[in-house]
């Protein structure tokens, strides 16, 4: 079983758990500015709700680029620690859309984010 997660966007999130290629549950959910709080919340009600456990995901898919910086950095790095954990392979939704997909199987490689462009980082003036 697959675990996708996309956070490629600033307002909706998607996880999705596949079968194959056949989509078991599909989850979208609002989280503008709170990817980071409300992901592993979303993941664990989405196996609870099928009654899976974690340890049955063999491979995470997950979306590396897209417009938002920080939900899509929130993503990646998900996708990259759970996989890391749970020892199972980690691949970019592109690779499986174009059929390239990878095998790790034998060792530990991880997702980058691709931004379709420079992050809006803005720093506040200290008065110091």
């Amino acid at each position: 079983m697959q675990l996708l997660i996309n956070t490629s966007t600033t307002d909706e999130v998607i996880i999705a758990l596949y079968e194959g290629e056949s989509v078991i549950l599909e989850k979208r959910f609002s989280a503008r500015y709170r990817q980071a709080e409300l992901l592993l919340v979303e993941i664990d009600s989405l196996l609870t709700e099928k009654k899976v456990e974690l340890e049955k995901i063999d491979k995470i898919i997950v979306e590396n680029r897209g417009e938002s910086f920080t939900a899509l950095r929130i993503g990646v790095v998900t996708a990259n620690a759970l996989g890391y954990a749970l020892g199972i392979p980690v691949v970019e939704k592109q690779a499986i859309d174009r059929k390239t997909a990878y095998n790790h199987a034998n060792d530990y490689d991880i997702v980058k984010p691709e931004y379709n462009r420079e992050p809006n980082i803005t720093m506040k003036k200290s008065g110091f």
